[in-house]
């Protein structure tokens, strides 16, 4: 029996070696216009992930929406960190936060302009997450935890699943926002605002979760 699966898989190398393949004559640049004519945007990254498999998009969102409530779950019995040590030295102060500041600025970038060029929602949310983690980790915890109450950041990030959600079911129906103009910054239907919605979900979503883990885990 070993022999005959040995032969086989000799076989399908053999036929991958001698068998044209379509794909290399031409067929994979059809199939890229193909996405973009459908979707509308330059990104084809972001056409396949916000329409051609909208399915698996809606799950991943969902996922980390349940990735968060596993760790609060998880550490709600635990004790508090009696004190959290933190960069406290003017260099690396001034660092971190440069560099928050860059993080932010890409993640807006990304979010915004997803669609046209290399970036997009998922990716706009991490770079959110690193500038929010490159502050928390210069400033006190007790004020990022007061700043999170304040702008009722759990809400928001709770807000923007169901939006997504609500959005990404109607798109599933077959209802769709004019394409625009290819290439321009108000093009690509939905897919834009679903960029900016799975952005802010997951900086939110980071933002919750470095406070958790600061608080009962500390830093350094």
């Amino acid at each position: 029996m070993k022999w005959v699966y040995f032969l086989a898989g000799i076989a399908l190398f053999v036929k991958v070696l001698v068998m044209p393949n379509p794909i290399a004559e031409g067929g994979e640049i059809s199939i890229v216009e193909s996405v973009v004519a459908d979707s509308g945007v330059a990104n084809v990254v972001s056409g396949i992930i916000f329409r051609n498999r909208l399915y698996d998009t809606i799950f991943e969102v969902v996922v980390f929406t349940i990735a968060i409530l596993g760790v609060r779950f998880l550490l709600a019995n635990e004790q508090p960190t009696e004190q959290v040590y933190q960069f406290s030295d003017g260099p690396s102060r001034v660092l971190a936060r440069l560099g928050a500041t860059i993080s932010a600025l890409v993640s807006i970038e990304l979010a915004i302009r997803g669609h046209l060029s290399p970036g997009g929602g998922f990716a706009a949310g991490v770079a959110g997450g690193t500038a929010i983690g490159l502050i928390a980790i210069t400033s006190s915890s007790e004020q990022m935890e007061k700043i999170y109450k304040k702008w009722n950041a759990a809400t928001w990030e709770k807000v923007s699943v169901l939006i997504f959600i609500v959005l990404a079911a109607i798109t599933l129906m077959g209802l769709e926002l004019p394409q625009g103009e290819l290439g321009g910054l108000v093009s690509g239907g939905i897919i834009p605002i679903l960029n900016i919605l799975v952005a802010l979900k997951v900086a939110l979503g980071s933002w919750a979760v470095i406070l958790l883990f600061i608080r009962y885990r500390g830093l350094l």
